[in-house]
């Protein structure tokens, strides 16, 4: 029996992006170093979702306050070496001149040495900032089937939502082939399928090793561009008939349901980044972190369990719907529809609801915490009052957007 020969697919991580919109929580670190649902780091996802998909050799491009990233990659990201197996965090290296990463495009040609030195076949390139589950080795076998040199995943969004993304038209007598690549279109033209529905750009990509070193060392001599992935090599390939689409909806994650197959979240603003976590607290939650057969890979660190014990003069504590991290200790506060992550403190009388709590942070007796993110290692003082007044919270400094007040990493309450 004859056997296709065994692929070598190396995946290439995008994570140096700044995350300006992310203020203040990217004040210290890049953006994939946001943590997100208590344990994880928002590069856990895209590790999780390639090493999952069986793709085990793993470079990390990084750029922008990379040092957290650095450290959380290379403490909890070991694969096997004597295996050949790898996740290797890669720094701007400016082997081509003294010059930072110009774009997405560019951060690749600037890393040519780590393709020549795997030479791999396929390439599998994906952000590193989205909240998500995908089995890449489909979309891999799709690339394949449609023998195209460039496959770009799309999830469907409403059409009146298309000048929001950069959205694919496809051929309509072949849907799976890229006609347009259209950059937040006022007027776009629904699916074949329907009508009411666009294909969105996701940012994952599958390449033929060859035609992605061709086409960023080609445009690496372009004056004109952006040196982007998405706005410049994949309109390279659209134009040359070489492009083709995959459709997220065909991507079936061992686990899912029919709630959450299909989740996909871009957390580029606060806003978003807040509704993304609520819905990971919701009582059916819309995204599962509890599927153990697409599991999300983190490191924590040694903490001990959750406590949830009475306050001092024997208050008790209340919890509602919420997620706590290990280490957490709620000692006679109450929280409710909020996330908590290690080491957080909820004290005696203390109230935290609707909000995020990253690392570290203590919330004093009698203190009210609600529609609030805060970064790690604040102290909100014994009485406060946060997110309650958002007109009393921007006059004492504190930054508001989207109804929520959020405080910065080790931020000071004051007085």
């Amino acid at each position: 029996m004859s056997r296709e020969p065994r692929r070598n697919v190396l995946a290439i991580v995008l994570a140096g992006g700044e995350g300006k919109r992310l203020m203040p929580l990217t004040a210290d670190r890049a953006k994939p170093a946001v943590p997100f649902a208590g344990i994880y780091r928002l590069i856990d996802f895209a590790l999780s979702n390639v090493v999952n998909s069986g793709y085990l050799k793993v470079v990390v491009l990084t750029q922008y306050k990379s040092h957290s990233l650095d450290r959380h990659v290379t403490q909890t990201w070991r694969m096997s070496t004597m295996l050949g197996n790898y996740v290797a965090p890669v720094p701007a290296q400016q082997r081509v001149g003294k010059r930072w990463y110009l774009g997405s495009a560019d951060a690749i040609f600037q890393s040519l040495n780590l393709i020549r030195d795997e030479t791999p076949d396929i390439i599998v390139v994906v952000g590193a900032d989205h909240v998500y589950r995908m089995d890449f080795s489909q979309m891999v076998e799709h690339h394949v089937e449609t023998g195209a040199a460039c496959t770009v995943a799309a999830i469907r969004q409403p059409i009146g939502l298309a000048d929001q993304f950069g959205v694919i038209d496809v051929n309509p007598d072949d849907p799976s082939q890229i006609r347009e690549f259209l950059e937040k279109p006022k007027d776009a033209v629904g699916l074949p399928d329907d009508p009411n529905e666009v294909l969105a750009s996701m940012g994952n990509y599958v390449l033929d090793a060859n035609a992605l070193v061709e086409a960023v060392t080609r445009d690496a001599d372009l004056d004109n561009s952006a040196h982007d992935m998405g706005g410049d090599i994949v309109p390279a390939f659209v134009r040359r008939s070489q492009a083709a689409v995959y459709d997220f909806k065909d991507n079936d994650v061992p686990g899912s349901t029919d709630r959450d197959r299909g989740y996909w979240r871009d957390v580029g603003t606060m806003g978003s980044y807040y509704a993304a976590h609520m819905d990971v607290v919701s009582p059916l939650p819309i995204f599962n972190l509890y599927n153990f057969k697409w599991p999300i890979f983190t490191s924590y660190g040694p903490q001990p369990p959750v406590k949830v014990v009475q306050g001092e003069g024997g208050q008790a504590a209340s919890i509602g719907d919420a997620v706590l991290s290990p280490g957490v200790v709620i000692s006679g506060g109450s929280v409710d529809r909020s996330v908590l992550s290690p080491d957080v403190r909820v004290l005696t009388g203390a109230s935290v609801t609707d909000s995020v709590l990253l690392n570290g942070v203590i919330v004093g007796e009698g203190a009210v915490v609600q529609n609030a993110i805060v970064d790690k290692g604040v102290v909100i003082p014994p009485g406060a009052e946060l997110g309650v007044d958002l007109e009393a919270d921007a006059a004492r400094g504190f930054q508001v957007e989207d109804g929520l007040t959020i405080l910065g990493k080790l931020q000071p309450f004051p007085e």
